[in-house]
């Protein structure tokens, strides 16, 4: 009886051990990881390689017209990583017979085009979404790629809307600042980095931007004409600091591809400036507050389910401290929201205790308890869309209200 307890008690902890690792991994084939293709076939109209990892439903590639065998796709992640499983979806495609059959997949350490180890075969339904295979064998490197063999009879197009592989994310090396200005796909872009904090503007319609760096990923939320116009994008940097490769949403991003590209090359390590912008985080902040009596604050990071402070977000918070100095008579609620991860109680009690994280360090600083007080709101008040992970980027923050 001991020894079929003690193997009971075994096998249901090896149970949950399991649940817990799988419960870990992410898709990291996906344009919000960092993951961009870097080696593209030939693509029908609208219908290019990326629109296989923004993880929107509605999107996918398509192949001109004819090319419907042999198609071969590199996507290049930011981090070295082991993918488990591998996951697609051809439910979205256009018409029968048109959904990618044959695939195989391989991985490799070393490059774009060489060092490539298979680790899955599989054939695919026509129309299902969410074909899931675990890998065949586990290679860890920042390159996969995809073959889409032929189709399932078509003569004239092969679809796939979504390619998915799901690992245990890599921890994020932080870069240099990426401080300064950038000509891009729309005219000069001035950025300022503060810790992971982000802001800018650029030289198009007025615009502006804020966000967060992770990693090599900046997540931002644009804004033009005062605001008139919006919405997500993702930049992806290169390792150097010097381009940059992204994609911009109108509104939203949630089951759509991207409305537009937006690349970008460093000329110039001076921030520069806009009419319309006040050249630093500080700024920014006293300008929404001035105009609106609240202001987000976005690149205050925290251990992953803590109210832990991470270091790397203490010279965003400083620019509150700074704020706050200049502005003596000013008291501040401190806001703090999370995304839909978990439960609505737990994110709750999360999102009071960020809140209260975020007062003690501005008052070790030297800022006056009596002039802060929080509050914390869990998931209950979104500003974007929590079923992406550029919407729940912007979900997970800090607002400033001024009392």
């Amino acid at each position: 009886m001991r020894f079929r307890y003690a193997v009971a008690v075994l096998f249901a902890v090896l149970i949950l051990c399991s649940g817990a690792a799988r419960a870990q991994d992410v898709n990291l084939l996906a344009l919000d990881e960092g993951t961009l293709p870097v080696v593209e076939p030939p693509c029908y109209g609208g219908w290019p390689p990326v629109n296989m990892v923004d993880d929107a439903a509605g999107s996918g590639w398509a192949c001109p017209e004819g090319a419907i065998a042999n198609n071969v796709f590199v996507f290049e992640m930011t981090a070295p990583a082991v993918l488990n499983a591998f996951e697609f979806d051809t439910q979205g495609i256009d018409g029968n017979n048109r959904g990618a059959k044959d695939v195989i997949v391989e991985v490799s350490p070393l490059s774009k085009s060489a060092g490539f180890e298979s680790v899955l075969r599989a054939t695919l339904a026509d129309r299902k979404d969410g074909q899931r295979f675990a890998a065949l064998k586990k290679v860890e490197g920042c390159w996969v790629r995809l073959t889409i063999t032929n189709n399932h009879g078509d003569a004239k197009w092969c679809e796939l809307m979504g390619f998915r592989g799901y690992g245990a994310k890599p921890v994020s090396k932080a870069m240099g600042a990426i401080t300064g200005t950038f000509k891009t796909s729309y005219n000069n872009f001035h950025v300022r980095q503060q810790g992971t904090a982000i802001t800018g503007c650029y030289e198009d319609n007025k615009g502006l931007f804020d966000g967060a760096m992770e990693g090599r990923v900046a997540k931002l939320t644009w804004k033009e004409n005062g605001g008139s116009s919006k919405g997500p994008a993702v930049f992806v940097f290169s390792p150097d600091g010097k381009t940059f490769r992204g994609f911009w949403w109108r509104n939203t991003d949630k089951d759509r591809a991207a409305d537009g590209r937006w690349e970008g090359e460093r000329i110039s390590g001076e921030t520069g400036s806009c009419p319309h912008w006040s050249g630093s985080v500080a700024g920014e902040l006293k300008k929404d507050l001035d105009a609106t009596g609240r202001a987000r604050l976005y690149g205050i990071l925290f251990d992953t389910d803590s109210a832990h402070l991470r270091p790397e977000s203490l010279p965003t918070l400083d620019e509150v401290v700074r704020l706050l100095s200049g502005e003596p008579s000013w008291s501040l609620v401190i806001e703090g929201h999370t995304d839909s991860t978990g439960t609505a109680a737990h994110n709750q009690t999360l999102s009071e205790q960020r809140a209260g994280s975020v007062k003690g360090y501005l008052t070790g600083r030297g800022i006056a308890a009596a002039r802060l007080t929080t509050a914390g709101f869990g998931q209950s008040k979104p500003v974007a869309d929590n079923g992406t992970e550029l919407g729940r980027a912007q979900n997970r923050r800090v607002e400033l209200v001024k009392k």
